[in-house]
């Protein structure tokens, strides 16, 4: 399913989060996991695709999120799968900041 950007919304403060940390927020009924590595920032749907369980609050190894239930891994920046049980991409969401403030892109 290809995302198309319809709406931006406004999530957090970008001061919110330090390097290395992530805060899990709503977007459009989706729960977003966004990330703060190397000064820049990544979003992702926070359910593992092995399992549908939350992966946000697994391990965050490098520029990978390591799911708490089984070990599978996922790249924050791109979503792509790294090790099973996993085998499917989790889904990225597009970034922004404005006037100091993350914003996320719904699907539209």
């Amino acid at each position: 399913m290809g995302w198309q950007v319809s709406d931006w919304i406004d999530v957090v403060a970008e001061s919110a989060l330090a390097e290395g940390e992530h805060v899990v927020v709503d977007v459009d009924g989706y729960d977003v996991a966004i990330f703060k590595l190397d000064g820049e920032f990544y979003a992702i749907e926070d359910v593992c695709t092995h399992d549908g369980a939350e992966i946000a609050s697994g391990e965050l190894e490098g520029d990978e999120i390591v799911c708490p239930r089984h070990g599978a891994r996922f790249c924050v920046k791109t979503g792509q799968v790294k090790c099973a049980p996993a085998y499917e991409d989790v889904a990225t969401f597009p970034v922004r900041v404005v006037d100091g403030r993350l914003q996320v892109a719904a699907q539209s």
